[in-house]
């Protein structure tokens, strides 16, 4: 975890934000198949090879960031695709 001072009504104090969650994009070739969001990369990459989830490479995106911020990200993420995709999400973000 990284401390931060932050500034609060109060005066100053100490807040310890966790950014300790990545946001990564699975490709089956060029193609984007999964948009998403992990506390271990390696491991989560592993996950999918076991689920047999079809990739060739996962591309993680940035520096970790806090859990709140990697869940707007994926949700943008996804939706932008869409946009472009005739209204379809990407083969592994189905819900």
């Amino acid at each position: 975890m990284c401390p931060y001072v932050v500034e609060h009504m109060t005066g100053w104090g100490l807040l310890m934000i966790s950014r300790s969650t990545h946001r990564y994009i699975l490709r089956d070739g060029r193609r984007i198949v999964q948009f998403g969001i992990t506390n271990g990369a390696v491991d989560r990459a592993q996950e999918h090879l076991r689920d047999r989830k079809r990739f060739t490479t996962m591309t993680v995106v940035g520096p970790a960031v806090t859990r709140d911020a990697a869940l707007d990200w994926e949700r943008e993420r996804i939706e932008t695709y869409q946009r472009t995709h005739d209204g379809k999400r990407p083969r592994y973000n189905k819900m």
